[in-house]
């Protein structure tokens, strides 16, 4: 697969608690990207964050949260980004969706082209 220079970087803030039909959000948002054929996804944890209730969640020993920070990050061409929105739109009830322009520079699968 070959991306254009110019894409979106998707870039969606959720808890690690929540869900869609009893699966963890970031499992389903990242598993409905692969089916719609983008270019790859990637799932941060968190150690530490807060949001619109304000509420610190971190890893802390005193203070262990059962709901951390979950970054998940989509890099694709605009198109394929942004048909995506309408669905995500629906999964997220809780949360921060960002988009930003990025200059990919490099996106290789690791196979050897044998020029044939």
């Amino acid at each position: 697969m070959n991306l254009p220079e110019e894409g979106l970087l998707l870039r969606i803030f959720i808890g690690e608690s929540d869900k869609q039909d009893g699966r963890p959000l970031y499992e389903v948002i990242v598993e409905e990207a692969r089916r719609r054929g983008l270019a790859g996804a990637t799932v941060l944890r968190g150690v530490m964050g807060f949001g619109a209730h304000s509420r610190i969640h971190t890893t802390k020993i005193l203070r262990l949260s059962e709901d951390l920070p979950m970054i998940i990050e989509i890099v694709d061409e605009a198109d394929k980004i942004n048909a995506f929105l309408p669905d995500l739109d629906g999964m997220i009830h809780e949360g921060l969706v960002t988009l930003e322009r990025v200059r990919v520079v490099l996106y290789r699968d690791g196979r050897v082209d044998s020029g044939d």
